[in-house]
């Protein structure tokens, strides 16, 4: 192994791919979410009681701002519950919060232009702050939607405070909610999350290495066995036993991927059964075997992670993005007198994606999605205004649906996300139908263009080459690692520095990877690639921490099994193949990942 790690030379390096904007496949419909249902429930369960209690009272007016804090229930789904729970806490907080500046503005203000332009600096601040969290779907849309809205109620001063505290005691229930299946299944989201990356991985197996669907599922499989990994890293502390039989069955699905033809994917599939419900985790087929992985994972997770605000540097174009697309569609609407600017504002903010393809994508079925929902919205409007309890129940089918079949394609959801939209404003009192339909369509078009035009000016050039940074960043502490490991006189200090070197740059590795996420006009790199760097950076921590074990005088651990590299002839820390970060060249397997 080489003393420096070369940068890929320009020759071999992905060209920009021609991009292509398809107007039939984004609305081609998929399977469902594996976990659809939970935040359909949940969020009727949130929304439910506290309209059911305003419909009891007469006083269904004060629903937009409970519906604000139920909202919450939709969050986090997948994410262990010792994470959940501060996840869940940190959107209610945003949610009260966004609500709380809106109506203040509502009540000081009734300039319109000020009015969306506190609009658009709130929707950049809610898709940064939850592309930094990392929150998940529905991510900053649900935010903006709440406070732009809000920013159009008539409001006064003293009424912000009992407002704002409706919201937050929805918010709080919508938490118990969220947090309720804990009592029941505590560790179904790490179980899920590891049956999926068994079920994919066994789905590549199947493929045998050939035909059309062999490059589409390597990619599936190798992002559900990422997903899972960063799902057991977010496992709490007194979950220990459980998570590293999980992460055993996780490696196996690793270890699977890289040998598909001595795989069985029957096995897998049945591993993945069997974390069904709450019976005892199967053991993976040979614990030896993957105990490097998981001592690497382990020292990982021990050291600390970098604080997410270090993220914000990337993000600063999506700011930028984001607020201009936002404010100019609230301005054109304005300007066409349509009288609903928070929908175009809303529009916009709900298209802005990983990269411009997937933008565009999102702009074709929001577009369909709206356009279809107001005409069910136009059906449903008689029923809904039947009386305040058949409102509500609209409301409650609409949201459910709205959770069943976004999973399956976003402008499905959006068929139902519309009409309830709609009759939300109904809420305070009846609005004329024909009025609602022809505002809610110019908006959408209008949010939609204006919103796709500043996605197109704002990109993020340097995205791809932070990735690339980042690659070449763990191919160096790899090797300094790996000499470290090489040399009998290396002490326990420069071994200890070595390893949070490398477990440090693996952090920084993946935060750079997802922020890239593949930007418009950059050259990018195969996502597969980041996760190999990544496994085998863990099978380099997991050397050094069993260097380390020795250095102190434990002794070798037998029930850990083989060092990675023991019996191969190799030193300590030597690549098992080339790599990305290593001066690999991706030849054919470039074009084949990028398919």
């Amino acid at each position: 192994m080489s003393s420096t790690t070369p940068r890929p030379a320009p020759e071999t390096e992905p060209t920009p791919e021609h991009r292509r904007f398809p107007l039939v496949d984004v609305l081609r419909v998929g399977r469902p979410s594996t976990i659809w249902f939970k935040p359909a429930f949940s969020v009727v369960a949130a929304v439910a009681p506290p309209s059911l209690i305003l419909v009891a009272l007469g006083r269904l007016d004060l629903a937009v701002y409970t519906m604000a804090g139920s909202l919450c229930a939709l969050y986090a789904h997948d994410r262990p519950y010792a994470a959940r729970a501060g996840a869940l806490a940190g959107v209610v907080l945003g949610m009260v919060g966004g609500l709380a500046v809106a109506l203040v503005a509502a009540s000081l203000t009734g300039d319109a232009v000020t009015l969306v332009t506190i609009g658009a600096l709130l929707a950049a601040v809610q898709k940064v702050l939850c592309d930094v969290t990392r929150i998940g779907p529905p991510g900053n849309v649900i935010l903006t939607f709440v406070s732009s809205a809000s920013l159009f109620v008539p409001q006064t001063l003293g009424q912000v405070p009992g407002h704002v505290a409706l919201a937050s005691v929805a918010g709080v229930w919508a938490w118990l909610v969220g947090m309720a299946p804990a009592l029941v299944r505590p560790h179904g989201p790490e179980r899920r999350a590891t049956a999926d990356a068994l079920n994919a991985t066994a789905a590549y197996a199947e493929t045998g290495g050939t035909g059309e669907g062999h490059a589409r599922a390597r990619a599936f499989a190798y992002a559900a066995v990422q997903a899972a990994r960063q799902c057991l890293l977010l496992a709490g502390p007194r979950s220990v036993a459980t998570r590293r039989a999980l992460e055993r069955l996780v490696v196996r699905a690793e270890i699977s991927l890289a040998a598909p033809a001595d795989a069985d994917p029957a096995r897998l599939r049945a591993q993945a059964r069997a974390l069904r419900g709450t019976g005892r985790v199967p053991g993976a087929d040979d614990p030896r075997s993957e105990a490097g992985e998981l001592l690497g994972a382990a020292a990982e997770r021990a050291i600390a992670h970098r604080s997410p605000w270090s993220r914000l540097g990337p993000l600063a174009p999506l700011a930028v993005r984001t607020a201009l697309g936002c404010g100019l569609a609230g301005y054109a609407s304005l300007a066409l007198g349509a009288g609903r600017p928070h929908w175009a504002l809303t529009t916009a903010a709900a298209l802005y994606q990983a990269n411009i393809t997937l933008t565009w994508s999102r702009t074709v079925q929001r577009v369909v999605g709206n356009l279809v929902g107001v005409l069910v919205f136009a059906a449903v409007a008689p029923i809904a205004g039947l009386g305040p309890l058949a409102l509500v129940l609209c409301c409650l089918v609409f949201n459910f649906g709205a959770e069943a079949l976004i999973g399956r394609n976003y402008w499905l959801g959006s068929v139902c996300v519309t009409p309830l939209a709609l009759l939300v404003t109904e809420f305070p009192g009846y609005r004329a139908t024909g009025s609602l339909v022809t505002d809610r369509v110019v908006d959408t078009l209008v949010g939609a263009l204006v919103g796709f035009g500043a996605s197109l000016a704002v990109t993020d050039r340097r995205a791809g080459s932070r990735v690339a940074d980042a690659l070449t960043a763990v191919g160096l502490r790899r090797e300094h690692a790996a000499r470290l490991l090489a040399d009998p006189q290396a002490g326990p200090a420069a071994l200890e520095t070595a390893r949070r070197g490398l477990a440090a740059a693996l952090v920084d590795l993946r935060a750079t990877a997802d922020a890239a996420a593949g930007e418009w006009r950059l050259r990018t790199l195969p996502q597969e690639h980041v996760v190999l760097a990544e496994q085998a950076g863990h099978r380099t921590l997991a050397a050094t921490v069993r260097r380390q074990d020795l250095a102190a005088g434990s002794g070798p651990d037998t029930h850990r099994g083989p060092g990675p590299d023991a019996g191969s002839g190799r030193r300590p820390g030597a690549a098992t193949k080339p790599g990305p970060g290593t001066g690999h060249d991706p030849g054919d397997d470039t074009e084949d990942a990028r398919s």
